[in-house]
């Protein structure tokens, strides 16, 4: 099934996008087909939760790219300013990997994090004995 955007429906539910003069119709359109790039369909995440996952990755690469055509490329919170030889010190969003960082520098992207997190199952088994996955071994006899 092929996901297309509804452009009334992205404004309506992410509504710090909906200027069409700052957000036009061309740009969240390429955002959508990135988005699809980063974002795939799977066993858990699909249907409803698949297309909300795509528009969360869209408003976060919209916001994303706005942030730095704003020249803020900086992610994370202010904890300090001094005015007299200017210093800010930054405090990064906690996060375990790159991918988590990225997600955390829009309030999309952390809204996109939490979905992921409860829908997308991760990691493969790779190698070894099958039974190895399992609490029984392969002639059912409890591990």
């Amino acid at each position: 099934m092929e996901y297309v955007i509804d452009i009334a429906r992205f404004r309506a539910q992410f509504p710090a996008l909906a200027d069409p003069v700052t957000f036009p119709n061309e740009l969240i359109q390429a955002q959508w087909m990135q988005a699809q790039c980063f974002i795939s369909p799977g066993k858990t995440l699909r249907g409803h939760c698949y297309e909300s996952a795509l528009y969360l990755m869209t408003a976060h690469l919209t916001w994303s790219n706005h942030m730095i055509g704003l020249g803020q490329t900086t992610a994370g919170v202010v904890t300090g300013a001094t005015i007299s030889k200017v210093s800010v010190s930054i405090t990064p969003p906690p996060a375990r990997s790159a991918w988590q960082f990225w997600l955390a520098t829009t309030p999309y992207g952390l809204q996109l994090w939490a979905l992921l997190n409860i829908k997308a199952a991760g990691g493969a088994y790779v190698g070894g004995l099958p039974e190895r996955t399992a609490f029984r071994k392969v002639g059912g006899v409890f591990n």
